[in-house]
């Protein structure tokens, strides 16, 4: 039997490249050695229409990040070229993808997430800051302040009062057109990770994963992808069955209000009061080793192999079930 030729999309030119080339790095080191499938790299460009045309290959694996790779766009072509792909279909990609679109289908199904506002660089610059000051009063500060579109906390800040906001707002607005405001919940971060197709087909969450940076009041960029930065616990320590059972129960909500498929990852904080609210539902996750989802992969007994190999499979049924 012919080997399975898998190209895995990763790199592109978005803000995130660097992590995705690294997550695509990942993908092809669990492939690598297995014969039954012939993996390629493609650090996606321009040409990769034509790359994919020409390549005579079964399946894409997506690991691309940010731009590009969460917001629809290669999921529309590799649909457009009749060839199957893993993760997330397009149009609930690009919706999860949009922080703001997203947060709306979240309250839309019910799933808490915390109270926030959206502003355009056109608006502000038509009409100036002047309403963003005052919503922002109203919603109510400390906020946190981050693009619409984007990952890896690329434009992300934290504002403790009016003065901060301007230069929040350009930090966001640098990374994309739309800006979300949103009041900042106080509590323990929470990353879970959901796989699709466990017993009977249901979802499967895995262990959440506790997120404390060691050098840095948050989990920036530098503390996500800088080995030894921060501190993952998994399960989380201290934290009461009830609070944990609440917490997965929400990202399972969220998950399926978002129609992800695949894998997913939630982001979550739990409050004092043991409340979890979303904050954001990652379609195409990372796979670094640093990654949250590695975490939890490892703590459940998962073998990186074994998930790529399940999603490669996933995929290719799809695209069976389509015809």
């Amino acid at each position: 039997m012919a080997a399975t030729k898998v190209a895995i999309l990763c790199g592109g030119r978005s803000h995130e490249r660097a992590v995705s080339l690294r997550s695509g790095a990942r993908v092809e080191q669990a492939l690598h050695g297995d014969d039954a499938f012939d993996a390629v790299i493609v650090d996606v460009d321009e040409s990769l229409g034509e790359t994919l045309r020409d390549g005579n290959f079964d399946v894409a694996f997506i690991a691309l990040h940010g731009r590009g790779g969460e917001d629809d766009t290669v999921q529309t072509l590799c649909e457009h070229l009749g060839l199957a792909y893993t993760g997330t279909r397009r149009g609930p990609c690009g919706a999860a993808f949009d922080k703001a679109r997203a947060k709306r289908l979240l309250l839309a199904a019910g799933v808490p997430t915390p109270p926030f506002i959206t502003f355009s660089e056109h608006a502000i610059e038509q009409f100036g800051a002047g309403d963003v000051k005052v919503e922002a009063a109203q919603l109510g500060y400390p906020l946190v302040v981050k693009p619409a579109q984007g990952g890896s906390a690329l434009g992300t800040r934290f504002v403790d009062d009016e003065a901060e906001l301007p230069r929040a707002l350009i930090g966001a607005l640098n990374y994309h057109p739309h800006a979300v405001l949103e009041r900042h919940v106080h509590g323990r971060e929470l990353s879970i990770t959901i796989l699709a197709g466990g017993d009977a087909g249901a979802p499967r969450v895995l262990p959440a994963v506790e997120i404390v940076p060691r050098h840095a009041d948050w989990f920036d960029y530098t503390s996500r992808y800088v080995h030894g930065e921060t501190e993952f616990t998994c399960p989380p320590q201290d934290m009461d069955d009830a609070s944990l059972a609440r917490a997965s129960d929400v990202a399972l909500r969220a998950y399926e209000a978002l129609d992800i498929s695949g894998f997913g990852r939630v982001d979550l904080l739990v409050d004092e009061a043991g409340e979890a609210w979303v904050l954001e539902v990652s379609p195409v996750p990372g796979l670094t080793e640093t990654g949250t989802v590695s975490v939890a992969l490892e703590a459940q007994g998962i073998a990186l192999e074994d998930l790529v190999r399940e999603l490669i499979a996933d995929a290719l049924a799809q695209a069976d079930d389509a015809e």
